[in-house]
């Protein structure tokens, strides 16, 4: 029997989401070895978006099975109002699990996903929407340059060349800066970076005034979540690996536009901190962006030395986070 009423009745007005919501894939299971850093750039990622964003988002962050110091983290991050959803796995579902949930989940008209090691500079939401509201029939915007899989995206070309209103151009349109950062944040060393920049060709398009890069990528984007919900949720068999192009594959497939801005409004910053997001931080003095990445010894990248500790690590790591 119920004994009174409900004193949420007695509110006069439910809030609503805001238009854009800005998407999170966590997972630091411990805060050492590979993940020594993880955390401080995820506060990097976060801290980033909230002062770099030009209009109010909603943060919904997805917790794919994260250790102790992560958990801690998000759930005050959560208390503080500095994320609005938070979804806690207790195993991991793997990155297109997770994105079955989390983008599903996401309550706004606009969904900008990102990878827990993406830093946003200020403007960049601005510049990927641009994109998204001027080109017809846009699957996702990602707001750097860089060489996407030209495979990827097949009906952004069809269509840049069949359109009478899109200008398309070929020629090296993203500059070796640009594309030796990324790369560099990748781990690639500067002999690798400069043979594919040697070999990439670029695809610049003009649509009404607007001008846009072929290609995209899952690590960060700018889509509508009406979209999305067309090619959810995605098969997978794998936590990683090429199951984490499936929504490149879908979105093209269904011949939607991936594309990105023609300069770099985020950055990729991968498992260690960057100089730049340490003094963005207030733990370290400001430099530029740093030219190179350390990386293994050359005799721990021999390919079959590398297959014997990669294979070694895997079982480490097994051994210790079975659920993982």
């Amino acid at each position: 029997m119920r004994v009174g009423q409900n004193p949420a009745k007695s509110l006069a007005q439910a809030p609503k989401p805001r238009p854009v919501t800005a998407v999170f894939l966590t997972y630091v299971p411990y805060p050492s070895g590979y993940y020594a850093q993880s955390l401080q750039v995820f506060q990097a990622a976060l801290e980033s978006l909230h002062r770099h964003t030009d209009e109010p988002v909603d943060v919904l962050v997805f917790d794919n099975a994260s250790g102790p110091e992560m958990r801690a983290f998000l759930q005050q991050a959560h208390r503080q109002g500095r994320i609005q959803y938070l979804l806690l796995s207790d195993r991991n579902l793997g990155v297109v699990g997770a994105w079955n949930i989390a983008l599903q989940a996401a309550p706004g008209d606009i969904i900008a996903y990102a990878d827990s090691d993406v830093f946003f500079r200020p403007g960049w939401l601005a510049a990927a929407r641009r994109i998204l509201e001027t080109f017809p029939r846009v699957g996702m915007v990602t707001a750097r340059p860089f060489a996407a899989a030209p495979e990827l995206w097949t009906a952004t070309r069809a269509w840049a060349e069949r359109d009478p209103e899109a200008r398309a151009e070929w020629g090296p349109f993203v500059p070796w800066e640009v594309f030796y950062e990324f790369n560099c944040s990748l781990g690639h060393d500067e002999a690798q970076i400069r043979a594919a920049y040697e070999q990439a060709r670029f695809l610049r398009i003009t649509y009404h005034g607007v001008t846009a890069i072929a290609g995209a990528s899952h690590w960060q984007f700018v889509a509508y979540k009406r979209v999305l919900q067309e090619v959810l949720p995605l098969p997978y068999n794998r936590p990683m690996g090429s199951d984490v192009r499936n929504l490149d594959r879908a979105l093209n497939q269904r011949g939607y536009l991936r594309l990105m801005t023609p300069e770099p409004w985020v950055d990729h910053m991968g498992n260690t901190l960057p100089a730049y997001a340490r003094a963005f931080l207030g733990t370290g003095s400001a430099t530029d962006r740093p030219a190179s990445r350390s990386g293994p010894p050359r005799w721990a990248q021999w390919p079959p030395v590398r297959k014997v500790l990669l294979a070694l690590y895997h079982r480490i790591f097994r051994l210790y986070h079975p659920g993982a």
